[in-house]
C-alpha cells in the first residue's frame, strides 16, 4: 500500500510540473486509421473530423481516430479489403464498393429510386431490406455505423449531354458495380473501369469523356475542371455507409460502441445537412471557374434505363422488388414538392 501510494504522489507531482510548465498530460490512446478518397476540403473529410472528435469526447479521450484523406492509405475497394484484414479499422465509401463482398448491395445503385435527400434517407435508415443486407456483413468483416451523405449522382462531359443519342459512341468512367455498368450503358455509354484517383487525368488524356459523381465529389476531386459540362441527372442517390472493421469492433466494450455509434450518427447528420446544402455554392462556383451546368429533360433518360431493372432480376431475383417496394412506399409518403 506504501508503495502504490509513493507511485501515486509521484505521478501527482508529475502531472503538476507539466501543468505548471504548460503541458498537458494525456495517457496514451489507442489510434484507429480511418482511410478514405475525399480530398482534405470536401464533405467527408469534414465529416470524418467531426467524427474523430466526437470519439474523443465520448471516450474520453481513450481513442483518437487518425484520418488519412485522398486515398493516402488505399483506393476504396482496397479500403474495404483492408477493412477486412484489420490494416485500417475505419472508412466511408459508397454502398457499389461492398458490394464486392455482398453482391446484393449493387442494388442499392438502382437508377431514380428516390427523388428526393428526404427520401434516401428514410429509404438508409429505415428500409427492412437495407437493414437486412447490412446486418449479413459483420460475417464479411464489415460493420456499418451510420450512413453519410454524398448526394446524387449527375455527369460531367467533356461534351454536352443533353438527351442519351450524345452518349452513343463516347466512354464513360465507372467503378465496379454492375448497376452504374448497366445504367451507363443502358444511356448509351460504353464503360472503362477506373479507380477514381486515376479519373482527372484520364479525362485529361481523353481515355474517357467524363464521369459521374455526386456533385460534392465533382467539386473536391476537381472533375469539372476536365470536363467542363455539368448534367444534372440525378440517376443515382449515392450515399456513404461508414464501415468499422468488424474485428476492431469486437474490441469494444459494450459503453464505446455506445459511444463509437453516437458519434458516427452524430456525424452523420452533419454530412447530410452539409452535402445538401452546399449543393448550389458548389455548382455556383463551378460556374463561376468556367463549367457549364444544365439540367436536361430527365424523362428521356429515365426511359433508357428502364432495361436496367429486368436486367437487375436476372442476377438478384426477388431482392430487385424488395428495395423497388420499399422505394416506392417511401416516395409516396414523401412525395417530392
Amino acid at each position: 500500500m506504501q508503495k502504490r501510494n509513493a507511485h501515486r504522489g509521484l505521478l501527482a507531482a508529475a502531472i503538476a510540473a507539466g501543468l505548471a510548465f504548460g503541458v498537458t498530460p494525456s495517457l496514451a490512446a489507442t489510434v484507429l486509421k480511418f482511410s478514405h478518397t475525399d480530398n482534405p476540403g470536401g464533405s467527408r473529410q469534414a465529416a470524418a473530423e467531426l467524427f474523430a472528435e466526437k470519439v474523443a469526447e465520448y471516450t474520453d479521450g481513450r481513442y483518437e481516430v487518425r484520418i488519412y484523406p485522398a486515398s493516402q492509405l488505399a483506393n476504396d475497394p482496397k479500403a474495404v479489403e483492408q477493412l477486412q484484414l484489420g490494416g485500417v479499422d475505419f472508412t466511408v465509401t459508397a454502398p457499389g464498393t461492398y458490394a464486392t463482398h455482398l453482391p446484393s448491395l449493387n442494388l442499392m445503385a438502382l437508377p431514380f429510386l428516390v427523388d428526393t435527400f428526404e427520401q434516401g434517407w428514410e429509404l438508409y435508415d429505415n428500409s427492412a431490406w437495407v437493414k437486412g443486407e447490412f446486418d449479413k456483413l459483420p460475417e464479411k468483416g464489415i460493420h456499418i455505423l451510420a450512413t453519410w451523405e454524398a448526394g446524387f449522382r449527375s455527369f460531367t462531359t467533356t461534351m454536352p449531354l443533353n438527351s442519351p443519342e450524345d452518349a452513343v459512341g463516347e466512354k464513360i468512367r465507372v467503378y465496379p458495380n454492375d448497376m452504374i455498368r448497366w445504367t451507363m450503358e443502358a444511356i448509351g455509354f460504353q464503360t472503362v473501369v477506373m479507380p477514381i484517383p486515376d479519373v482527372y487525368l484520364g479525362i485529361q488524356q481523353g481515355t474517357v469523356s467524363g464521369q459521374e459523381n455526386p456533385v460534392d465529389t465533382i467539386k473536391s476531386l476537381r472533375f469539372y475542371e476536365v470536363a467542363p459540362y455539368i448534367t444534372l441527372t440525378r440517376h443515382v442517390y449515392s450515399p456513404l455507409p461508414l464501415a468499422v472493421a468488424e474485428s476492431t469492433w469486437e474490441t469494444f466494450s459494450d459503453e464505446d460502441k455506445a459511444a463509437f455509434t453516437k458519434a458516427a450518427q452524430e456525424a452523420a447528420a452533419f454530412s447530410r445537412e452539409l452535402v445538401r446544402g452546399s449543393v448550389d455554392k458548389q455548382l455556383a462556383e463551378m460556374e463561376e471557374a468556367g463549367a457549364t451546368v444544365t439540367v436536361p429533360d430527365v424523362g428521356p433518360f429515365r426511359e433508357a434505363v428502364e432495361t436496367v431493372y429486368e436486367q437487375a432480376r436476372g442476377v438478384y431475383g426477388d431482392d430487385v422488388d424488395k428495395i423497388l417496394a420499399d422505394a416506392k412506399a417511401i416516395r409516396d409518403k414523401m412525395p417530392a414538392e
